[in-house]
């Protein structure tokens, strides 16, 4: 419910949040700036404390957290119904733009302007992981405590993630989980319980590839993954690439760009791996998946959100996991660094990486600037 006591309509939540799909290009920060700016700011649905606290409600818990933030939001406006709307008008336009996009970038002759600007772009890619990684480690540090014994322990993390990403994609997962039950252990040795997570079994059931497999891909990026958007890289770049064969290195580059430059969700890069795989109906059927755990996480756990806050073994578990999970996302560099082909895309990426870490500008400019200077090389022969 509104602080005002106003009841919004559906078809109100339907234009706004449709509005933030459209115009959110540049990622979490921008949507939840747009999201305050709504809520709190321009109608006073709710107040900045709630708002707030709905941030950090959303940072528990795996997968998207600006897009669980725009559901809850909605969520609390109207309930299920404000949800569902809200959620769907937020993802929606961008999954259209990036589906189509896809399909020009992974034709079989694309125009020569778009293999030049996926180069460019593509070089800048290992840069933005850098960026991410980096933009998550002061409030990820200060979670670990000050002790230490208890810093140790994040560097450790850390570590097993970076390596994780960098020599088993596919099990990244397993780790980040680990992490996370060894810092509830390590935080209270007494209550420590065996989990066996239920996902765990299903990589032998996808391991025969087609929609199963994109479903399995999806669905460890949509439920699992935490530290943000770009923990997806690892997990998803030896899956699609090396396991089932879906697309190049090179046209994963392109699906982590077409993520990056569309509004809406990061995570929408499953899409484009899933229409590589099995065409449209691969690519919505990896948004549905990826997306679904979202919409459960609010919609069952809405009013029990606030009390996870103070749980302790919720919060020992993403320390833990957070930790492993930004290495990850630093460890992820390698891989997609690997994947460059020319000379000149070294170039490109060491441009990037002092636009974003040196001159701190932003992701989307980088990746545009790179993309055009693909173009330019294109039009010489050069790339």
């Amino acid at each position: 419910m509104t602080t005002t006591g106003e009841r919004v309509s559906l078809a109100l939540i339907a234009r706004e949040w449709g509005r933030i799909g459209c115009i959110g290009f540049g990622g979490p920060p921008t949507h939840i700036a747009l999201l305050r700016q709504l809520c709190v700011q321009r109608r006073g649905w709710l107040t900045a404390a709630d708002f707030e606290d709905a941030i950090a409600a959303t940072n528990l818990l795996p997968g998207p957290a600006s897009t669980q933030l725009a559901i809850l939001c909605a969520w609390r406006l109207r309930g299920a119904r404000g949800a569902l709307v809200g959620g769907l008008c937020f993802i929606v336009p961008g999954l259209v733009l990036i589906l189509a996009l896809a399909a020009l970038f992974l034709s079989t002759r694309p125009p020569w302007w778009v293999m030049g600007a996926a180069a460019g772009a593509g070089a800048a890619v290992p840069a933005v992981a850098a960026h991410a990684a980096a933009g998550l480690i002061p409030a990820s540090w200060r979670r670990a405590g000050t002790g230490t014994a208890a810093r140790a322990r994040w560097i450790g993390y850390a570590a097993a993630g970076a390596a994780a990403a960098a020599l088993i994609g596919p099990w990244l997962v397993l780790v980040l989980i680990g992490a996370g039950l060894a810092e509830i252990a390590a935080r209270a040795p007494a209550s420590r319980r065996p989990v066996t997570p239920l996902l765990m079994a299903m990589p032998a059931v996808a391991a025969t590839g087609g929609l199963l497999a994109v479903a399995w891909v999806a669905l460890k990026v949509g439920a699992l993954s935490y530290g943000g958007g770009f923990v997806i890289i690892p997990m998803m770049q030896h899956d699609a690439v090396h396991t089932y064969g879906w697309m190049t290195d090179a046209q994963f580059l392109d699906a982590v760009v077409l993520g990056q430059i569309t509004p809406g969700p990061v995570v929408q890069t499953v899409a484009v791996v899933g229409y590589a795989a099995a065409g449209l109906a691969g690519g919505l059927l990896a948004a549905l998946v990826v997306f679904a755990p979202s919409f459960v996480f609010v919609l069952v756990g809405g009013p029990r959100l606030d009390r996870l806050r103070a749980n302790k073994r919720v919060q020992a578990f993403l320390t833990g996991a957070g930790a492993a999970a930004i290495g990850a996302i630093a460890g992820s560099t390698i891989a997609l660094t690997r994947a460059l082909h020319h000379p000149w895309q070294g170039v490109v990426l060491a441009l990037a990486l002092c636009w974003l870490l040196v001159l701190r500008r932003g992701v989307v400019t980088a990746l545009i600037g790179a993309g055009v200077v693909g173009v330019l090389l294109g039009l010489t022969g050069w790339s």
